[in-house]
């Protein structure tokens, strides 16, 4: 038997996979965008894009601003009761709108 990869981004086909008019890289504007401390992001991960990109166990996580790491931003959530921490890039955070459902 050979054995299955544990890279990175192994058994994110479905996450990582764009629409035919989709593919290639987003606007650079989505690369430069910022956000206040303290702002709702929402993870949704660009997959043309691998620089500061957070786990896909991630995917659809939302997050409070907490500062800047360098050009990325460190946000924090919830899980199972704790308090985790996560640094990513811009493109992939998405503003949540507030009294939304956090598909933004």
């Amino acid at each position: 038997m050979v054995k299955s990869s544990k890279g990175f981004r192994s058994r994110s086909r479905g996450t990582f996979t764009k629409e035919v008019r989709e593919r290639g890289l987003p606007p650079v504007t989505r690369f430069l965008r910022e956000f206040p401390v303290g702002a709702r992001v929402s993870v949704r991960i660009e997959p043309s894009d691998p620089h500061g990109q957070p786990h896909p166990r991630y995917q659809g996580r939302t997050c409070t601003v907490l500062g800047r790491r360098g050009r990325a931003y460190l946000v924090e959530f919830r899980d199972g009761g704790k308090r985790k921490e996560l640094i990513a890039d811009p493109i992939h955070l998405v503003p949540v709108e507030e009294g939304g459902t956090g598909d933004a």
